[in-house]
């Protein structure tokens, strides 16, 4: 029981390893997968190693099999702990960021003007985009005072839009 104990115990250790120097000891490990795409990272090796040891002291300290059948148990238990971390890994490291804002997502959003906008050129309207307060070149058909409340409804182009003053 003393040598399942102690890989138990080794498995933890190797797991604590591994979240305090995070990735540091990964590069032990680089290119052994294969293309196993981090099936074979420390915190799985660390979980299989740390089941196996202390589901086989448990399966050895409370059945009356021997140790080949502890040990089996062990990598039963293992193998899906492995499974379970290497799963929940993947998980947490997918890249599941929102597409970046684009110019397009403007119209229809409102904003205020900074710069009166004359009715034959352009003032300035400031707008919000993911968020960030951005200014922006605006035309309008009609002229628009500082300070009123707009719709932005096209986008000329990277930095100018056309809006139109929101009527209450």
């Amino acid at each position: 029981m003393g040598w399942f104990l102690g890989l138990g115990i080794v498995g933890l250790v190797l797991l604590v390893l591994s979240l305090v120097f995070d990735g540091v000891l990964e590069g032990v490990l680089d290119g052994a997968g294969g293309g196993l795409d981090g099936f074979l990272s420390l915190p799985v090796i660390a979980g299989f190693v740390s089941a196996l040891g202390f589901t086989g002291a448990i399966v050895l300290g409370t059945t009356g099999t021997g140790a080949g059948g502890a040990a089996g148990a062990g990598a039963v238990a293992g193998g899906v702990v492995g499974w379970v971390t290497w799963r929940f890994s993947r998980a947490l490291t997918r890249d599941g960021a929102a597409p970046a804002p684009r110019g397009e997502d403007l119209a229809g959003t409102s904003g205020s003007v900074v710069t009166a906008i004359p009715a034959d050129g352009y003032g300035e309207v400031l707008l919000h985009l993911a968020g960030q307060p951005v200014k922006y070149a605006a035309k309008a058909d009609a002229p628009v005072a500082r300070g009123a409340e707009v719709w932005v409804e096209s986008v000329l182009s990277p930095t100018s839009v056309t809006v139109r003053p929101v009527e209450r």
